[in-house]
């Protein structure tokens, strides 16, 4: 290799080795080993087209793209043999399908939303021309339900399309389904779109004793999740399923590459469902659990030591997102956390430990906030 090359990416692999310790604000898992699939970097494949249907590009993973798909389909208790999805780049892909699903469904419709959705979900409301509302969120982050009752009751002639968070980005908050499909029943609305964004919690809730409602067994009619988050992965990935019987009623087939027009990208990678089908068969279920038990011990663990040094923390259940009041400048510039408005948030996956969150503690008592910050 040329000397400038390899000194250039051996320069970058330090920087980014040192940042490993910091990313504490941030739910992307670390510590994963993928080598065993590493040669497959070795050709040009692509996942072009429907999973499900073949494609004249036969250098694919389609065929463990179809595995991952059932096993999150089992995970969210999707109908068996009645569910679609694909793997894609990421929850913001995820959320884009769920929204242009229901919208080519319910052209007349209008996306209901809190105040603590994702920021890119007004960018993807604007791509697909949807009319929306936003609807006011409680202080613990999930949506204001009174105020999404007396909205939907002024526009109950159109129907709703409700984008819900099963985790929102900064409180970890998970809007209650059960209760949203109540006030629908109350008002009589028959005709409406449930979406779930459950990024991070999409892979938390099935492995919990006491979950909140958020899967087709509770209503929703597609789900978004991210798979780099608490799988872990070097490259953004996520996962959308859908009910079949709604994607059936939008999909065209496409002679040029012999596939079903069905995702909203024509090229996929076709690495992630490989790396994906690795994860989810590596580590087991037990794995995952195991991942998650421990995101829990620790969150607890920095909760307990930010009382001691007076500082109020605390998480949602079934969150490993720990929320706090926002710490000073010098905090954050060393530590990788999360800052919104006056409160902030690290989560515990276990590539952290409790050193390093007794790090964060000692930097919170050396550098408190000043009263100019």
């Amino acid at each position: 290799m040329n000397p400038n090359i390899q000194h250039r990416l051996s320069e970058f692999k330090q920087k980014t080795e040192a940042l490993v310790r910091s990313m504490v604000g941030y739910p992307c898992r670390m510590g994963f080993d993928y080598s065993p699939i590493y040669e497959f970097l070795n050709y040009t494949m692509n996942n072009v087209g429907d999973p499900f249907a073949g494609s004249n590009f036969r250098m694919n993973t389609h065929e463990f793209e179809r595995e991952v798909l059932q096993q999150f389909a089992h995970w969210l208790k999707a109908p068996k043999d009645g569910y679609w999805g694909y793997v894609n780049n990421g929850g913001t892909e995820g959320n884009m399908y769920g929204l242009y699903l229901a919208r080519e469904l319910l052209s007349d419709g209008i996306v209901y939303f809190s105040e603590d959705t994702h920021y890119s979900l007004t960018k993807l409301l604007r791509l697909i021309g949807a009319r929306n509302i936003m609807i006011r969120g409680l202080p613990s982050g999930e949506m204001d339900y009174q105020d999404l009752y007396e909205t939907l009751k002024i526009h109950r002639e159109r129907p709703p399309i409700i984008f819900v968070n099963i985790g929102t980005t900064m409180q970890g908050a998970i809007d209650d389904v059960t209760k949203i499909k109540e006030i629908l029943r109350d008002l009589a609305i028959n005709r409406y779109y449930l979406h779930a964004d459950a990024a991070l919690s999409g892979v938390v809730l099935p492995f919990v004793d006491e979950p909140q409602a958020f899967n087709f067994a509770d209503g929703i009619h597609s789900i978004a999740i991210s798979g780099h988050k608490l799988l872990g992965s070097p490259l953004p990935c996520g996962v959308v399923l859908a009910l079949k019987e709604n994607v059936e009623r939008i999909a065209r087939s496409v002679e040029y590459v012999g596939v079903r027009d069905t995702t909203i990208m024509g090229s996929r990678n076709a690495i992630t469902p490989l790396m994906l089908w690795y994860a989810i068969n590596h580590l087991g279920e037990a794995g995952i659990k195991q991942i998650i038990e421990r995101s829990f011990q620790l969150a607890d663990y920095a909760i307990d030591k930010m009382a001691e040094i007076g500082v109020k923390a605390w998480r949602h259940k079934n969150s490993m997102t720990v929320v706090f009041p926002r710490p000073s400048k010098a905090v954050l510039a060393r530590w990788t956390i999360a800052p919104y408005q006056k409160i902030s948030h690290i989560i515990t996956l276990p590539h952290l430990d409790e050193s390093i969150i007794d790090e964060i503690i000692a930097d919170m008592l050396n550098y408190p906030v000043e009263e100019s910050e």
